[in-house]
């Protein structure tokens, strides 16, 4: 029997540990941290041996295969030994793909991917199709495929999911855009960054489909070095294509083989030019599936906004509250000042990922009235931008209710207060789910 060791005691982990006990294996859990209880109970449940707060090398380096959880860096120790064995380390969805024959529509980039994963797959449910959601998003992909039986998966994959994929392939990949994020993780390399990415594309065939924005200049400049068979599906909002989705006057044109889709932009759900953006991917990914124009049309205009991603909180006084937690880099952050119409009190800051912030001066100088810091080391937000709003304007928080409180002060009848905090949640919440969660809180509280 062949031994398959997990490391991490998450989602992601747990998740694979099930497939592979289901598969067979001989299985083993490790985490250096501890597992949280429901994790911990599912494990038993399964009778899944595991350890928690160490690493046991002799019960790790026995491994004839090793699955890694995605927040696990390469740098890391046990892995550095793992690789010195010459064990193989993949990834969650390298594993469960080895035993899924659904049809697969992967989702990766920058900004974009948990709204575009989300608005796919609501398209699909409503074309009545019998389909999953997972990856970096809802339930484990790898506990799906032992437990459920699904014709489609939408999948939602992050650069680190996909460090260790080797032949996993998509039907339909999309690569929504590539900024700056993550390059900790990347030697700060944007290339690896880049590479990371097109992961996604590695063993795409012709029949299956990419479909990426060809507005993005990173994605482009990537693309033109590599061999791709598939069929290629551009969304661009600066030409038209002869196929994939274009912007035309007041309407998105998607057109895929013989067919031609139009869906006016005062009937999406979702505003703000990224959004368009994010139905453009996903309309090309229902044509790709199959699915009418009527469906997707009426997907496209009854879909509800994701939560912690530019999700309104409460208007108190006048004042709108915005919960856009998931803005964990500076991209993302862009989207969410340069959709608001209204003056800005901004609450951001985290943990730094290599930021340049620089980007982001014109809008702030434009929109942002006031800034909120929230985090342990605020000095590059003052270095940025003490000088365009005010050393008065901009202060310092530690927690989620001291920073609404300090926005609520700043704010007045008729202006946004932004959750946008470019950052990711490590310094002060244990996810951004947790840090959108307490600022809902602390609005709720005012």
């Amino acid at each position: 029997m062949s031994r398959i060791v997990v490391l991490g005691g998450g989602e992601s982990g747990v998740g694979a540990a099930v497939l592979a006990k289901v598969k067979g294996f001989d299985v083993f859990l490790s985490d250096y941290g501890k597992i949280s209880g429901h994790f911990a109970d599912e494990l038993r449940k399964w009778d899944i041996s595991f350890e928690e707060e160490h690493h046991t090398e002799d019960l790790i380096l026995n491994a004839d295969e090793v699955v890694k959880s995605p927040g696990i860096p390469s740098t890391a120790p046990i892995i550095k030994k793992i690789e010195a064995k010459g064990i193989h380390i993949i990834s969650e969805i390298e594993f469960a793909g080895r035993y899924d024959k659904a049809k697969k529509i992967c989702i990766t980039g920058s900004n974009g991917k948990t709204t575009t994963t989300s608005l796919i797959y609501y398209l699909l449910q409503n074309a009545g199709l019998n389909v999953g959601l997972g990856g970096n998003i809802g339930k484990s992909y790898a506990y799906q495929v032992a437990t459920e039986h699904f014709d489609y998966y939408v999948l939602e994959i992050s650069s680190f999911q996909l460090d260790n994929c080797y032949e996993f392939r998509p039907d339909i990949a999309i690569i929504t855009n590539i900024t700056p994020d993550h390059l900790d993780r990347y030697d700060y390399q944007m290339e690896n960054y880049v590479k990371a990415k097109f992961r996604l594309t590695q063993n795409l065939r012709p029949e299956d489909c990419f479909i990426f924005d060809s507005d993005d200049e990173i994605t482009i400049e990537h693309l033109n070095k590599i061999i791709l068979s598939a069929k290629r599906l551009p969304f661009t909002q600066k030409t038209e294509v002869k196929q994939g989705a274009y912007l035309k006057d007041d309407k998105i044109v998607v057109k895929y083989g013989e067919e031609e889709c139009d869906i006016f932009l005062k009937e999406l759900a979702l505003g703000g030019k990224h959004n368009i953006y994010n139905s453009m991917a996903a309309a090309l990914a229902a044509k790709a599936s199959g699915i009418d124009n009527k469906t997707i049309r009426e997907a496209l205009a009854t879909f509800q906004p994701i939560e912690h991603r530019l999700e309104p909180v409460l208007s108190i006084k006048d004042v709108l509250y915005i919960n856009d937690s998931k803005a964990t880099n500076v991209d993302a952050a862009w989207y969410a000042l340069e959709c608001q119409r209204k003056p800005i009190v901004w609450i951001v800051g985290g943990t730094d990922k290599g930021n340049d912030y620089e980007v982001l001066k014109p809008l702030v100088k434009e929109k942002v009235k006031a800034i909120v810091c929230l985090g342990l080391d605020n000095h590059k937000f003052h270095d940025a931008f003490e000088d365009i709003v005010g050393k008065d304007r901009i202060v310092d928080t530690k927690s989620a209710e001291e920073a609404v409180k300090a926005a609520s002060e700043f704010a007045e009848a008729g202006d946004v207060v932004l959750l946008s905090p470019c950052c990711a949640s490590f310094d002060l919440f244990t996810c951004y789910e947790d840090r959108g969660e307490k600022f809902k809180e602390a609005v709720r509280r005012l």
